[in-house]
């Protein structure tokens, strides 16, 4: 294809090989823009065995070897980072002319810079995306002092040289112009696959349970899940807990639940088939998801695809209540204390049907507005980029 019909999407992971809502969020992207027309480069890290695997709308492009991306905490490895960066500054300096736009990921910061670098004088347009934007404080409580401070510092250079910046919550879009940013960013109005069929809510199963879904990393602040259940069983004596994923605090999580003496109430599955997935999801009385910090919050919008309410906790860096209208499709508590996340999945369970038919709803209506599609076509105007199916209608008509 020409040069104006070729795109490259950049992220050092790939779904399904690894998981998470960054994953899913660029592999999206990547089959709507070749849905579009587009050819279209996924620009990664192996994650897999074998050969390189093969998809429909667009090319798995291996530019790094097998990384081990995470520490024992579950924070990013800054080699890892810097090997994928300099990967990616030599694969789009030799492509530097092949591409029309590159949409980069902003996470980890160092694949701003390499980017910007190798595609600087090209005309090849780029795009930073930001999955979030960090204080200093955030920075810090992650990496430590010296090391946080020198991540904050390096995002704000990354953010001042910026040509456009897409992001996915007006919490992201506020830090992204408060860190330096000169130029509005690019808000998507979601990230829902609209593909995605989901059959119609059903009433949760019996006897009701709770059900986390994710890694089990500090930030996610599984281990306060015990001890609300515990609270909330007082009231509701046959709730269960349902935790999926593992991870570095996992150990913590497993003390809290002996602590409360929930192992016989408790189970932890691990990570488990999408089809397994969809199953706990579409039952669950509620999916709780304490997190300090999301940048868009896809598993509200999961969730609620199964008529199944969410439980958030209110905190300064969770774009993720954005998406909860309170008493419609979730609930947001205030803090993490066992009897306001308690009194939380109470009122979820005291919604019963009704709550579910209307978080099915809200989905139903955001599905419409909200998605991954949606979300390219804005990125595209703002280029601004012509589709390919666009050019191809205009070039044939009379």
């Amino acid at each position: 294809m020409a040069r104006s019909s070729t795109v490259a999407v950049a992220y050092d992971c790939l779904f399904p090989f690894t998981t998470g809502g960054g994953e899913r969020q660029y592999r999206a992207s990547a089959d709507v823009l070749g849905d579009l027309g587009f050819d279209v480069d996924y620009l990664t890290s192996v994650q897999w065995d074998g050969p390189t695997p093969t998809e429909d709308h667009f090319w798995i492009v291996p530019i790094a070897p097998r990384l081990s991306l995470y520490d024992t905490r579950g924070v990013r490895r800054i080699p890892a980072a810097l090997r994928y960066a300099a990967s990616l500054f030599g694969s789009l300096l030799r492509r530097r002319r092949r591409y029309a736009a590159a949409i980069v990921s902003g996470l980890p910061i160092f694949n701003v810079f390499a980017a910007r670098l190798a595609l600087l004088g090209s005309g090849t347009k780029l795009v930073v995306d930001y999955l979030e934007v960090w204080h200093r404080r955030q920075w810090v409580e992650y990496s430590g002092s010296i090391t946080g401070t020198i991540a904050w510092i390096l995002q704000r250079a990354a953010i001042a040289i910026t040509p456009l910046a897409t992001c996915h919550s007006q919490l992201s879009a506020t830090r992204l112009r408060r860190e330096g940013l000169r130029r509005p960013p690019v808000v998507s109005p979601g990230l829902i696959d609209g593909a995605v069929q989901v059959a119609s809510p059903e009433p949760a199963a019996t006897p009701p349970y709770v059900l986390y879904a994710g890694r089990h990393i500090p930030d996610k602040r599984v281990e306060v899940l015990p001890a609300a259940v515990a609270a909330a069983r007082e009231h509701i004596p046959d709730l269960r807990l349902v935790i999926l994923g593992t991870g570095p605090s996992s150990d913590a999580v497993r003390t809290e639940v002996r602590r409360v003496d929930g192992e016989t109430w408790t189970d932890f599955p691990g990570f488990v088939s999408d089809a397994e997935l969809d199953r706990l999801l579409h039952g669950a009385v509620a999916l709780a998801n304490p997190s300090r910090r999301e940048g868009y919050g896809l598993v509200v919008v999961e969730a609620n695809a199964h008529g199944t309410p969410v439980v958030l906790v209110a905190d300064e860096g969770n774009a993720a209540t954005e998406l909860i209208d309170d008493g419609v499709n979730g609930v947001v508590s205030p803090t993490t204390r066992p009897t306001d996340l308690a009194r939380a999945i109470r009122d979820v369970v005291d919604g019963g049907d009704d709550l579910r038919r209307s978080s099915r709803a809200w989905y139903d209506t955001a599905v419409g507005t909200r998605t991954i599609r949606r979300t390219v076509e804005g990125i595209l105007s703002a280029l601004p980029l012509p589709t390919p199916a666009a050019v191809k209608t205009k070039e044939d008509s009379p």
